[in-house]
């Protein structure tokens, strides 16, 4: 197979980049998540904590949303023969569900800093918009639709390793190589 034949066969260089950038952000957002919601009051740690977790979500989206415009530009390598037509559809509706998710909980995020009357200001240096004043009842029904959905998250990616350990190892169609710089794809 010739060169050209091979990178038909797996995500382009800046696909693979956003894709591996943004999992590592939500595995660090999500870890921060978890444990600044245990530390108990307000500590320094704590609010640096939720700092950072709202840095990393706000980056999680500006990034999503230049990965879905390179998506729409850039065609996806096409999957191997071998799946079945349930495998396809099953694929193309997990990533449809992480795409959904990767929007809507550092959205819901952005909304609940709002409801609490907390504005996301970047990096420390940008002050973002606030689109809803303080609401206390509608501050607790963002929170809950937030951890809701980063659950729901954790759960579709569980699904998606799943389904890569399943394909590369027990189908040996070595699906893996789509999203490695390294290694040949094969059907």
């Amino acid at each position: 197979m010739n060169l050209a034949a091979r990178a038909a066969r797996r995500y382009t260089g800046i696909a693979m980049l956003l894709h591996w950038l943004i999992a590592a952000l939500i595995v660090w957002g999500f870890a921060l998540g978890w444990v600044m919601t245990d530390i108990p009051g307000i500590t320094p740690t704590k609010l640096r904590y939720f700092s950072w977790h709202k840095w990393i979500g706000v980056t999680v989206l500006a990034l999503v949303l230049v990965r879905i415009v390179w998506r729409a530009t850039h065609a996806a390598p096409p999957l191997p023969a071998s799946m079945h037509a349930w495998e396809r559809l099953a694929a193309h509706a997990g990533h449809a569900a992480l795409y959904l998710l990767m929007v809507a909980i550092p959205v819901t995020g952005y909304l609940y800093s709002s409801a609490a009357g907390i504005q996301v200001v970047y990096l420390g240096i940008w002050p973002l918009p606030v689109l809803i004043g303080p609401d206390n009842a509608l501050k607790a029904v963002l929170r809950t639709v937030h951890v809701t959905l980063n659950y729901a998250l954790l759960a579709m990616v569980a699904a998606h390793l799943l389904a890569v350990v399943k394909h590369q190892w027990l189908d040996r169609q070595r699906i893996l190589a789509r999203m490695l710089p390294f290694g040949t794809p094969r059907d």
